[in-house]
C-alpha cells in the first residue's frame, strides 16, 4: 500500500492556466542604461516592460492590457502619513485612496501637461 494521492484531472475551467504555469520568468542583470532604455520604449509603445521585451525578442506580444492601472503597496503606517498629509480620517481608506488619486491627477498635469 501507498501514501501517493490519485492525480486528479485539471479542472476544464483551468486548463488555460496549464501553460502559464509551466512558463518561466527570466531576469536579465543589465546595465541601467539598458533597462532605462527598455522602460522607456515600453512607456512610448504603452507596452509593460516584459511585453517591450517580448516585442524585441521578436516573440507574441499580447494586447494593451485590459485595464491599464497604476499600482503601489501601502503599510498600514504609510496609511497614518497619508491620512496626516491629505486630512482624512485614518478610518476612511476609501477617502484616502480617493485624495491618492487626486494627487497622481494633478502630478500628471503640472508635469505633463495633462488635461482631463
Amino acid at each position: 500500500m501507498t501514501d501517493r494521492k490519485p492525480v486528479v484531472p485539471s479542472s476544464p475551467r483551468w486548463s488555460g492556466s496549464d501553460a502559464a504555469l509551466r512558463a518561466v520568468q527570466v531576469a536579465f542583470d543589465v546595465e541601467t542604461q539598458v533597462i532605462d532604455a527598455v522602460r522607456y520604449a515600453a512607456l512610448q509603445n504603452r507596452l509593460s516592460p516584459s511585453d517591450q521585451i517580448r516585442k524585441i525578442l521578436g516573440l507574441p506580444v499580447t494586447s494593451k492590457p485590459v485595464r491599464p492601472r497604476l499600482t503601489v503597496t501601502l503599510s498600514d503606517d504609510d496609511y497614518v502619513l497619508l491620512a496626516e498629509r491629505f486630512g482624512v480620517p485614518l478610518g476612511d481608506k476609501r477617502k484616502i485612496k480617493e485624495a491618492l488619486h487626486e494627487a497622481l491627477i494633478n502630478f500628471a498635469k503640472k508635469k505633463f501637461k495633462v488635461t482631463m
